[in-house]
């Protein structure tokens, strides 16, 4: 059954950017925000994936922030566009391959469309602005004529 459940977006930005440091912890507050498991972008994810997600985060960034530029809540689903930024601080999985660590900051652009079940998110279609990304941490370069 889908519903139409608020999700504290304050709860769900910080699992990402400041989760506990136990993992246990970080589990609880995973399974009280997704179900198990949580479709991602058409791939199926458990809760110990979403653990190992968001360890990874915590490896890649840190001083990580959140500013929510738009939400829209409508039934079943919500949508979340945002700025995230921090320090490029570890290795970096990207589809261009691992980036080691920069130092730099960087800000990008997200969209996560969120669908909910029984109060939980069940589904993330998530669309991130990569490429401005990845110019940041200066893996590209802009080719100019």
């Amino acid at each position: 059954m889908t519903t139409a459940t608020t999700i504290d977006t304050d709860q769900l930005m910080g699992l990402w950017a400041t989760p506990p440091a136990d993992d246990a912890a970080t589990l609880t507050v995973i399974r009280s925000l997704y179900t198990d498991p949580v479709v991602v972008n058409g791939a199926t994810f458990t809760a110990t994936d979403l653990l190992t997600k968001v360890r990874s985060m915590q490896e890649s960034y840190r001083d990580l922030r959140h500013e929510i530029i738009e939400r829209v809540d409508a039934p079943g689903r919500l949508v979340v566009a945002f700025r995230l930024s921090g320090v490029h601080a570890g290795p970096l999985a990207t589809p261009l391959g691992t980036i080691a660590a920069t130092g730099r900051t960087f800000e990008v652009r997200v969209i996560d469309v969120l669908t909910l079940t029984d109060g939980r998110i069940s589904a993330v279609t998530m669309v991130a602005d990569e490429l401005s990304q990845l110019r940041m941490l200066g893996a590209l370069a802009l080719a100019l004529p």
